[in-house]
């Protein structure tokens, strides 16, 4: 028998009604499953989930896949693998992603280290206000690392670490401002900065710091330790509303 048009039109139109009742598996799970599998610790479940959202260019995605092939979190540790995504996440601008590319290529994790590509990426991470890869690249440029040796590039993001109270960008701080590294030589401000990291008891970094204070506070006079106090508190209460 040979359908007309309109018959044919019908046909299909009860076929689709038909499907209706009968819908197709959609995966219901979301980003924020993936991350919250991944915070529980369910590390096999949050692989799956993640690389699904990271093939389809999610940069989180990415920037987490790219995380747990570095740590063999869900699946064999890959540096190579983590390089790959952690890249794809980066180049669409995140800023966790940027520092954990930077972090790789200054400890040669799955590529030759390259400290020029780890300042690359540490700057495009602290630009963004990361202040472990601000206090990194004032390590890179203090040390000269592979790069030209820069006092006043180190101090300029030990600075913007510091502020965002980095305890060893506090520390390094006081140490330059002691020896006049980049900056006019000033005990007060020496001490005011090894004071605000001395301050953070346990935070990594201040192992030492209170007893650089303590040696730095015995060549100052009680009107100098003052003003140095001082100053810390200000920083303080500065740096904790630039925070919030």
């Amino acid at each position: 028998m040979k359908l007309n048009r309109i018959q044919k039109k019908v046909l299909l139109i009860g076929f689709a009604l038909f499907l209706s009742f009968f819908p197709t598996q959609v995966n219901a799970n979301t980003l924020a499953d993936g991350v919250s599998a991944y915070n529980s610790g369910d590390f096999d479940k949050a692989f799956q989930i993640l690389t699904s959202f990271a093939q389809d260019g999610n940069a989180t995605a990415q920037f987490n896949l790219g995380i747990m092939y570095r740590k063999g979190q869900g699946t064999p540790q890959d540096y190579r693998e983590a390089l790959k995504w952690l890249t794809k996440s980066a180049e669409q601008g995140d800023a966790n992603a940027q520092y954990h590319l930077g972090v790789m290529y200054q400890n040669g994790q799955g590529v030759p280290q390259d400290y020029k590509k780890a300042v690359k990426w540490y700057t495009k991470s602290g630009e963004q206000g990361d202040a472990t890869a601000q206090f990194n690249l004032g390590v890179i440029y203090d040390n000269g690392q592979d790069v030209p040796q820069d006092n006043k590039q180190a101090i300029k993001w030990y600075t913007k670490s510091a502020e965002q109270g980095n305890a060893s960008a506090q520390s390094n701080l006081g140490i330059m401002y002691y020896l006049g590294q980049g900056v006019p030589q000033d005990d007060i401000i020496a001490y005011a900065w090894f004071n605000l990291a001395a301050s953070k008891s346990g935070a990594s970094g201040t192992d030492n710091v209170k007893d650089l204070r303590d040696l730095i506070q015995k060549e100052l006079t009680p009107s100098q330790i003052e003003q140095g106090q001082k100053l810390s508190k200000e920083w303080s209460e500065k740096f904790s509303k630039s925070e919030k």
